[in-house]
C-alpha cells in the first residue's frame, strides 16, 4: 500500500501520518482505521480523552451463511480512540444496523434502540456498541471520523453557526442543528448528505463533526483539511478583533508565586469538593487557562457552561469561580475556609436547583452537587474527581472549553446548550447505565500517599503496595537518580516524585507541596526513609549519634507536622505511618544508636496517636526485623556489623534471620508492604499500635 505524503501544510493541526508505519499494516483496512484513530487522539485540538469515535466498514464472509456481508467497525462505548485497540471496538452487521429504520419509533425511542445495536453485531467480541453507532452506519463511506475538535466545535457553538459553516466551506460542507446523539441524528446525517451529495463532511450544531473518506489515510486528511481551515479562520478573526476575552483585567502571579499559593490552597480546596466522595486533584495554570480566568469576559461567560456534550459530561455545567484575591494570603487555612465555605456551599445549592428544575419522572438520583473546575483568577485552574486521570482529563476538557468559547467569540458570540438540554445529556438513563458498569473502586482508591525512601527497598515494595491497591502515591528519596527508576515503573496519573532530605524542613515541606499541586493532598505519610549503624558503644561516634537521630526520629517529627497542616486543612483525616524496627523493642549488642532512635519512632508514634485523634488521624507503626534481601539498609557496613555481632559471616546472615523466627519465614519489603496497607486499608478505626512483621520474634511481643 502506497501514499503520497501530504501536501498540505499544516499550522494548527499536527500531521502524524507515517507512511512507513502505514505500509507496515498493509491492507488492513481495521488496522489502518486502528491507526488513523491512534494518531488523530494524540491530538487534543483534535479530540480528547474519549472523546469522539471512527470507523471503517470492510466485506467480510458471513459465517452463517457463508455470503460476503458489509461489516462496519467501530469505536465502542466508552472507549478512547488515541489508545483504542481491536479489543475496544465493535463490530456491526451494516444491513442490519440500517433494517432498524424500519422498527425506530422517533425520539421517544432512543433508549431502546441502543439495546437493539447488539442484534446487528457480528464479532461476538464485540466491545459493546455506543449511542454514536448509526451515525456512522447510516453513512455510505468506508472510513468516517467523529471527532470535537476545538475550532469546528468553536465554529458549530457560535452564533449563526450555519451561516459561519458556509462562509468557511462553501457549499463542501453538510450543517444539521444540535440534537442529543443517538438514532434519529443518524437519519438527519443521513438526509443531510441526501440534500447535498458530494459534501466532504457535516458539522453537528454545538457539537462536532462528521468527515469521512475511501481510505483511512484520505479519511485522516479530509478531518485535518476541514480542521485547518476552521483554525485559520478564526486565527484571522481573533487578529481583526484585537483582543480575546475582553482583554486582561487581572494580571497573572509569577510562575513561582502561582505554584506556591496552588500548593497551600489545595488541601482546603480538596477537603469541601470532598464533602460527598473524597476526590483527587489536579492544577493547571497554562497560557490559555491564564488568558481565560484572567479576562474581563470571564465573569459573563463562566456561567453559561459549555457547549460539546463531552465537556461538561466531565466538567460539570460549569465551574466555580473563586472570589479570593489574586494576592490573598493563604497560610491560615482557617481564615481562608471561612471564606471559601459560603462559595462552595452557593455552588451546591445552585447545582441542586438546576437538578430539581429539570429532572424528568425517572432521572436518576442527583449526583455529587460539588464542582469539579475551580478557577482563582491571576493563580490558575484546579479540577477534582475520583482519581488523577479523571481530574487530569476534567481539566483537558475544560481547556477545550476555553479554546471553544474563545473560537465563538471571535466569530461572532459563543452559545452553550439551554439547561434542559445539558441536563438530559448529563442525567440521560443511558450515560447512568454507563456509570453503573464501571468496575468497583479499589480499597485505597481516592487515597494520596507520600512515602519516604521510595527508592527502592522497603519504601519501593510500599509504594508498590498502595499504588497496587488505587493509591495515587508520591515517592521521596534523598537520591534522585534512585527516583527517576523507580518513578519509571508506574502507570501514567498513579504517581509522582519529589527529592526530599528528611533532615531538612525545607525540603519536607517542598515535597508536601508537590503531592499536593500534583493530586490535591495527602491522606497517607509512611516514613520509611532510613539508615542503620550497628557498633559497639565505644566505637559509636556522635556523627553516628546524630545521623540516626535527625533521619529516624527528627525527620518523623517534621514530616508529622507538615502531614497533620495538610490533613487538618482536608479535614479529611489520615494516616501517618512510621517504618520502625524490633530494635526499638529488643536489647541486643552493638546497637545503642540505633536501637535508641528506633525507640523514639515508636514512642514517637504512640504520643502522635493520643494527640491526633480528634483529627482522625491515625498513627501506627510497622516493625520489620531481618528484611535483608532487597532491603538498602543491609548494603554496606550494617550488614557486617551484625554479622559481627552474632558471629556469623554475612552471607550467613539470611539464613540466620529467616531460623531465628517462630515462622521460619524470610521477610522481605513487601510483606512490610503488607503491613503498612493493612493499617492504611483495613484497620481503620485503628491507632497507637504496633504491627510487628517479623516472622514471630517472642522478645519483640508488644504484650
Amino acid at each position: 500500500m502506497t501514499q503520497s505524503t501530504a501536501t498540505t501544510q499544516f499550522k494548527y493541526v499536527d500531521y502524524l501520518w507515517d507512511q512507513e508505519t502505514a505500509d507496515r499494516i498493509g491492507e488492513d483496512q481495521v488496522a489502518q482505521f486502528l491507526y488513523r484513530s491512534n494518531i488523530l487522539g494524540a491530538d487534543l485540538r483534535i479530540t480528547n480523552y474519549g472523546g469522539g469515535n471512527t470507523s471503517c466498514k470492510t466485506i467480510e464472509k458471513d459465517p452463517l451463511t457463508n455470503q460476503e456481508v458489509e461489516v462496519m467497525w467501530v469505536k465502542g462505548s466508552g472507549g478512547d480512540i488515541g489508545t483504542l485497540t481491536r479489543s475496544g471496538i465493535a463490530g456491526l452487521y451494516t444491513g442490519r444496523l440500517r433494517d432498524l429504520k424500519k422498527v425506530y419509533g422517533g425520539l421517544a425511542d432512543e433508549d431502546r434502540m441502543v439495546g437493539l445495536f447488539n442484534h446487528a453485531i457480528f464479532d461476538l467480541d464485540s466491545k459493546a456498541p455506543s449511542i454514536d453507532t448509526p451515525l456512522h452506519g447510516l453513512l455510505p463511506f468506508k472510513h468516517i471520523d467523529h471527532l470535537h475538535p476545538d475550532a469546528v466545535i468553536a465554529v458549530a457553538a457560535a452564533q449563526d453557526s450555519e451561516q459561519v459553516t458556509r462562509e468557511i466551506w462553501g457549499d463542501t460542507m453538510g450543517w444539521v442543528p444540535w440534537q442529543r446523539p443517538g438514532f434519529d441524528l443518524g437519519l438527519q446525517l443521513e438526509k443531510e448528505l441526501a440534500d447535498k451529495p458530494g459534501i466532504r463532511g457535516i458539522i453537528l450544531g454545538s457539537h462536532g463533526l462528521f468527515t469521512w473518506g475511501d481510505t483511512s489515510y484520505e479519511c485522516y486528511m479530509n478531518s485535518l483539511e476541514v480542521i485547518e481551515m476552521a483554525s485559520a479562520y478564526i486565527e484571522q478573526k481573533v487578529k481583526e478583533q484585537g483582543s480575546v476575552f475582553g482583554g486582561e483585567k487581572i494580571k497573572s502571579l509569577a510562575p513561582a508565586e502561582r505554584r506556591a499559593k496552588a500548593a497551600k490552597l489545595m488541601p482546603l480546596l480538596r477537603g469541601l469538593a470532598s464533602s460527598e466522595n473524597r476526590m483527587v486533584g489536579h492544577f493547571t495554570d497554562s497560557d490559555t487557562v491564564l488568558q481565560y480566568i484572567n479576562s474581563y469576559d470571564l465573569e459573563r461567560l463562566a456561567p453559561m457552561g459549555t457547549s460539546c456534550p463531552d465537556h461538561f459530561l466531565r466538567t460539570k455545567i460549569q465551574p466555580l469561580v473563586l472570589r479570593l484575591q489574586t494576592q490573598q494570603d493563604v497560610s491560615d487555612s482557617a481564615a481562608v475556609l471561612d471564606m471559601l465555605r459560603p462559595a462552595f456551599a452557593e455552588y451546591r445549592e445552585g447545582y441542586t436547583q438546576y437538578y430539581e428544575a429539570h429532572k424528568r419522572a425517572n432521572s436518576p438520583t442527583m449526583r455529587d452537587p460539588n464542582p469539579v473546575v475551580i478557577i482563582y483568577p491571576g493563580v490558575g485552574m484546579f479540577t477534582f474527581a475520583k482519581n488523577k486521570q479523571t481530574a487530569r482529563v476534567a481539566s483537558e476538557f475544560y481547556v477545550n472549553a476555553i479554546n471553544v468559547m474563545r473560537g465563538a467569540e471571535a466569530i461572532t458570540s459563543y452559545t452553550s446548550l439551554p439547561r434542559q438540554e445539558a441536563f438530559d445529556i448529563e442525567y440521560w438513563l443511558l450515560e447512568e447505565a454507563k456509570l453503573q458498569r464501571q468496575p468497583k473502586e479499589k480499597p485505597l482508591s481516592r487515597k494520596i500517599a507520600l512515602v519516604t525512601g521510595a527508592g527502592g527497598g522497603i519504601g519501593k515494595a510500599i509504594a508498590d503496595k498502595l499504588v497496587a491497591e488505587g493509591a495515587v502515591v508520591v515517592l521521596s528519596d534523598i537520591a534522585e537518580e534512585r527516583l527517576k527508576e523507580a518513578h519509571a515503573t508506574y502507570a501514567r496519573d498513579t504517581a509522582a516524585y519529589a527529592v526530599c532530605d528528611v533532615t531538612d524542613s525545607a525540603s519536607i515541606e517542598q515535597a508536601f507541596d508537590q503531592a499536593c499541586l500534583e493530586f490535591g493532598g495527602v491522606d497517607i505519610v509512611v516514613h520509611s526513609a532510613g539508615l542503620a549503624i550497628s557498633k559497639p558503644l565505644e566505637e559509636t561516634t556522635a556523627k553516628d549519634w546524630d545521623i540516626l537521630q535527625n533521619v529516624l526520629v527528627k525527620g518523623q517529627f517534621e514530616l508529622a507536622q507538615h502531614a497533620v497542616r495538610v490533613m487538618r486543612g482536608q479535614g479529611l483525616g489520615g494516616d501517618f505511618i512510621p517504618i520502625a524496627s524490633k530494635n526499638g523493642l529488643v536489647s541486643g549488642p552493638n546497637n545503642v544508636a540505633y536501637g535508641t532512635s528506633k525507640a523514639a519512632q515508636q514512642h514517637m508514634a504512640r504520643l502522635l496517636a493520643a494527640e491526633l485523634g480528634k483529627d482522625d488521624i491515625r498513627v501506627n507503626t510497622v516493625n520489620p526485623d531481618g528484611v535483608i534481601i532487597g532491603s538498602k539498609i543491609w548494603e554496606g557496613d550494617w550488614a557486617e556489623g551484625r554479622a559481627r555481632a552474632y558471629g556469623i559471616t554475612v552471607e550467613e546472615l539470611p539464613a540466620h534471620y529467616a531460623k531465628r523466627n517462630l515462622l521460619n519465614k524470610i521477610i522481605r519489603p513487601e510483606d512490610i508492604a503488607d503491613g503498612v496497607y493493612a493499617l492504611a486499608g483495613v484497620l481503620t478505626k485503628s491507632t497507637g499500635n504496633i504491627i510487628n512483621v517479623d516472622g514471630g520474634m517472642a522478645a519483640a511481643f508488644v504484650r
